[in-house]
């Protein structure tokens, strides 16, 4: 389990290390006719997973190369009901746009750690960070299955689309459940199966890492979640994706070769959907 673990890792940290260069390397020289930014759109346009997730004006909000290394599947800031002064944690955080959305949204009383595993995403978080001003931002390196964190030092935790990424998505939930105060939120948007996953995608590494085989189907993620303790549990779907909604260049072999018959059965499995939980007071 050990070896998997790790070999997940490494697979989705390389992934995501190549989506940060990109940025770093583009986003200095993308500049519109004026000399300003270039449209801050999301990094895949047309990737359904991630492009139109966020409404112009909340983009507005932050550094266009926030925007650009965006690779998540929802907005969970809009959808959290974050207060000012809450203490909040986004689990794989990126290049830092949930994080400085929700800055803004918990004030100046209010503080935002964001998580991640990938050296090249926290440097362009942190620039993002100094480029946007924000001072009562954290960003920490390390797992989602190990928060650096003490217990109870979080009063919300969101996410976008990283927890399918794990292969023990059980110990981020508990982690989770551990830093979250009592009475605090679990508001995640996540990559969720809505029936059977055909077992040689779900074993397929390009798949895992690109959001859709290593989902979790539905009732199997609400299990995990009352078996750490959450309570108030729901799902709310926010896309519906079928195999053609997957850019070629990202279809790995074993999407390829699934047949017409198991493409029909595909379609619709696949949502994005926001989970939202509660640990009890």
């Amino acid at each position: 389990m050990n070896n998997e673990v790790e070999q997940i890792q490494e697979a989705v940290r390389e992934r995501y290390a190549r989506a940060a260069r990109k940025v770093l390397q583009s986003s200095s020289t993308q500049r519109s006719c004026c000399g300003g930014p270039s449209s801050p759109t999301n990094a895949a346009t047309h990737d359904p997973l991630t492009s139109q997730l966020y409404e112009d004006s909340t983009l507005s909000e932050v550094p266009p190369a926030a925007a650009l290394a965006s690779l998540g599947c929802g907005n969970p800031t809009a959808l959290a009901e974050l207060k000012p002064g809450e203490k909040v944690l986004d689990l794989g955080s990126g290049g830092g746009i949930d994080v400085l959305l929700s800055a803004r949204r918990v004030g100046p009383t209010g503080f935002v750690y964001g998580l991640d595993m990938t050296d090249e995403m926290l440097s362009l978080a942190e620039r993002n960070r100094v480029e946007a001003g924000t001072q009562h931002v954290q960003f920490l390196k390390g797992v989602i299955e190990q928060i650096p964190l003490p217990d109870q030092a979080v009063d919300v935790i969101i996410s976008n689309c990283v927890i399918n990424l794990s292969a023990d998505k059980g110990q981020v939930l508990r982690e989770a459940y551990r830093v979250l105060v009592p009475g605090g939120r679990f508001a995640v948007s996540d990559i969720v199966i809505r029936g059977q996953m055909p077992e040689r995608l779900r074993q397929d590494m390009q798949a895992w890492t690109g959001c859709i085989s290593g989902a979790l189907e539905e009732e199997t993620y609400r299990q995990l979640l009352e078996e750490v303790g959450f309570v108030e549990i729901t799902f709310e779907v926010t896309r519906t994706y079928s195999p053609e909604d997957v850019p070629e260049e990202e279809q790995s072999d074993a999407l390829k070769a699934l047949s017409e018959e198991e493409q029909r059965e595909l379609a619709g499995m696949v949502v994005s959907a926001f989970v939202r939980a509660r640990k009890p007071a």
